[in-house]
């Protein structure tokens, strides 16, 4: 007899870890996602299109802890719950419906980056490497026991979401490659010392800002980490707001490096040099902007060098 499943899921990690436990067997009787927010730029797959392509049951409940939410589940008699990029807690009580476990894919090397956006937050910190992990739901968030784990570079010039496409990846090698040994009750489940990793909570598009007086590898991860699809990295000349969607960090020896000579002694932030855009930076070091935005009455546009020069040629600079 297939084992039952009920699927908490959202995202692009969602849609994949659906389709593996479809591929490997898994009878997945309900399907729990969101309903996507009109405020939010929704560029990742859909599990509820998935799930009803497959004729399987979805409800969208705006709170999971609640009691018709825990008859959903308990009515569906599931072996197996799991987490794919849900975006809420998950209560002990239902997570105990599950005969076979309880079980969420997060999108870093537990224990490190527990918590939200794991993937952002490794790019900001200037990280090389992160993955994805199966582990066992418990009362904290990803905090329990450790079944797999698959780990994926982060390289130079990755973006967030360059990365977060590696993980997708990761996740789904993950539970692909476990699936049949956590059926078979024969997984491992290995200790999950959070002492030595980390906790991180979620980010605000504010957080985004540039503070251009940081080093520009600093300036530069956060503008990796927060690229579009995310909101992206920005700054403010007066009540002109702009942000940096492509960039590049100006390293010794290369073209970029003669072009930045003239801006030697200028005040950190935005400037024009050779017909092409650079961020002067705290450590004197410079970033090649690519693609620089200007946000106007809710409205994005690229804009040139040359416009950007006559845009901000009234405008007070610090």
């Amino acid at each position: 007899m297939k084992p039952r499943a009920v699927v908490f899921a959202y995202h692009n990690v969602g849609v994949r870890c659906l389709q593996v436990l479809l591929a490997g067997g898994v009878d997945v009787a309900l399907v729990v996602t969101h309903e996507d927010s009109p405020t939010e730029n929704i560029w990742f797959g859909s599990v509820k299109s998935v799930a009803e392509e497959h004729g399987i049951e979805v409800v969208t409940p705006t709170d999971p802890k609640s009691a018709e939410m825990r008859a959903a589940v308990s009515a569906a008699r599931p072996d197996f719950i799991f987490s794919f990029y849900y975006r809420h807690m998950l209560p002990v009580d239902l997570l105990a419906l599950a005969g076979r476990g309880a079980y969420n894919v997060h999108g870093s090397l537990l224990p490190k980056y527990r918590g939200r956006v794991p993937t952002n937050w490794a790019v900001l910190n200037g990280e090389t490497e992160t993955g994805a992990t199966l582990h066992e739901m418990a009362a904290k968030p990803d905090a329990g026991a450790i079944v797999a784990q698959t780990p994926v570079p982060i390289l130079p010039d990755d973006t967030a979401a360059q990365v977060f496409d590696k993980v997708t990846v990761a996740a789904e090698q993950t539970l692909w490659r476990v699936l049949p040994a956590l059926i078979a009750g024969e997984a491992p489940h290995l200790p999950n010392d959070l002492t030595r990793g980390s906790y991180y909570g979620g980010r605000k598009p504010e957080d985004g800002r540039v503070d251009f007086g940081q080093s520009a590898q600093q300036v530069y991860n956060l503008i990796r980490a927060v690229a579009p699809p995310y909101p992206g990295a920005f700054t403010d000349i007066g009540n002109e707001r702009f942000v940096i969607a492509r960039a590049r960090l100006v390293r010794p020896g290369s073209q970029d490096a003669e072009r930045v000579r003239p801006l030697a002694g200028l005040p950190v932030g935005i400037h024009v040099s050779d017909n092409a855009l650079f961020a002067v930076c705290g450590d004197a070091r410079a970033i090649a902007i690519h693609e620089l935005r200007h946000a106007h009455n809710g409205q994005e546009t690229v804009i040139s060098p040359a416009a950007f020069s006559e845009l901000i040629s009234s405008v007070p600079r610090p």
